[in-house]
C-alpha cells in the first residue's frame, strides 16, 4: 500500500484509508463483531488510516476502533476523529470548554491519552474564521490532549478559510467523480501550504459502486433513504448531493470507461487517489469483501480516463453542484 505524508501531522498514512461512519450508524445496522472484522481486514490489507467521529453511532464507531487497537498494538494505524456535532450547530458552542469535553470523551472511546488528529466536524461556516477556535485547538495541542487538528468541510470556501490558519494540519472534503470543485482551488492551495487532503465520500454514497438501480431500496435508518432532501444534515453528504436517478445515468456512462478486470468502485477510488494533492481517500466498507476490494485499488488512471470523468461531470452535474459546494 502506498504511503503519503498527511500534511502537517508529518505522519505516513496509506493512500487508501477506511471511513467508519457506517460502523456506527446511518447506514443500516452493523453488528459490532462485523465491525471488528472489517477493521481487521482493512489493517491486514495495509490500511494505516482510520477516520471516525464522536457522533458516529454516538461513539460506537470510536469504541470499535479503540477496542481493535487495544487488542492489536503496534499496528501503526493513525486515527482521525471529529468533534463539534454533539450540541446545536451554533458558532458560540465551538469553545475550549466544549472542546475539552468532546476530546476527553473521544480519548476514552479510543483508549488513548492523545488523539492523533481531531477535525472540526463540518461546523457553521462562521466557525472557520474565528481566531478563538484555533487558539482553543492550539491549547489542546500544547496540553497534549491532541497531537494535531484539522477541519472537515462541506464547501470549498470553508476549506480555503481554514487553510489560512497555520495550525491546520489537514482538510477533509468530499471529492469524487461527481464532485470536482475541490480540484479548482482547494487542492492546489493545500499542497502549497503543506496541508493534507482527506477525500471523503469517494463513491458518492455507493452510487459509484455501480451496484444500484432504480429498484434499489435502503433501510429506514440509512441516510440514503432519510436524507435525500437534506432533512437531517447537508444533502451533499448523501449521493454527493446529486439526484439519484441522474446519478444512475452518469454511473452507467462511467462504467463504460472502466478497464476490463477492474471494479467500478475501484476505478472511482483510484481516480480520486490520483488527483494531485490528495493524501488519503477514505471509502467506507460494510463487509470484509468491500474492505479488501477498496484496499486493493491499483488501477492506473490515464489522461483519457481523467478527461472523460471531467466530461461526465460537466454534462451531468456541474450546473447544479459546482455553485453549491
Amino acid at each position: 500500500m502506498e504511503q503519503r505524508v498527511l500534511g502537517k501531522t508529518g505522519r505516513n498514512v496509506s493512500v487508501i484509508g477506511l471511513g467508519t461512519w457506517q460502523l456506527g450508524a446511518d447506514w443500516g445496522n452493523v453488528d459490532p463483531g462485523q465491525a471488528r472484522t472489517i477493521l481487521a481486514a482493512s489493517a491486514e490489507a495495509g490500511v494505516t488510516f482510520f477516520d471516525t467521529a464522536d457522533v458516529y453511532g454516538d461513539g460506537r464507531s470510536e469504541q470499535a476502533i479503540g477496542a481493535f487497537l487495544a487488542e492489536n498494538p503496534g499496528t501503526g494505524i493513525t486515527v482521525a476523529t471529529k468533534m463539534g456535532r454533539r450540541l446545536e450547530q451554533r458558532p458560540e458552542n465551538y469553545n475550549l470548554a466544549n472542546f475539552r469535553q468532546w476530546v476527553d470523551r473521544s480519548r476514552r472511546n479510543l483508549r488513548t491519552e492523545a488523539l492523533d488528529l481531531v477535525q472540526l466536524h463540518c461546523p457553521p461556516t462562521a466557525v472557520y474564521s474565528r481566531a478563538e477556535v484555533y487558539d482553543a485547538l492550539d491549547t489542546l495541542v500544547s496540553e497534549g490532549a491532541i497531537k494535531n487538528y484539522g477541519v472537515s468541510v462541506e464547501r470549498t470556501d470553508e476549506a480555503l478559510e481554514a487553510l489560512r490558519h497555520d495550525g491546520t494540519a489537514s482538510v477533509q472534503i468530499i471529492l469524487n467523480a461527481f464532485r470536482l470543485k475541490p480540484l479548482d482551488e482547494v487542492l492546489p492551495a493545500a499542497k502549497a501550504a503543506g496541508v493534507g487532503i482527506i477525500a471523503r465520500v469517494p463513491l458518492a454514497s455507493g452510487l459509484l459502486s455501480g451496484k444500484y438501480t432504480s429498484e434499489t431500496r435502503f433501510a429506514e435508518d440509512d441516510h440514503r433513504n432519510y436524507n435525500r432532501t437534506g432533512a437531517a444534515f447537508d444533502v451533499g453528504e448523501t449521493f454527493s448531493g446529486v439526484d439519484f436517478e441522474l446519478g444512475l445515468q452518469a454511473v452507467a456512462e462511467f462504467q463504460q470507461l472502466v478497464p476490463q478486470g477492474v471494479g467500478t468502485a475501484q476505478a472511482a477510488i483510484a481516480w480520486v487517489s490520483a488527483q494531485d494533492g490528495v493524501t488519503a481517500v477514505i471509502p467506507g466498507a460494510r463487509t470484509v469483501e468491500q474492505a479488501r476490494a477498496n484496499a486493493a485499488v491499483g488501477a492506473a488512471i490515464t489522461p483519457e480516463f481523467d478527461e472523460s470523468v471531467r466530461s461526465i461531470y460537466d454534462r451531468y452535474f456541474r450546473e447544479a453542484v459546482h455553485p453549491r459546494w
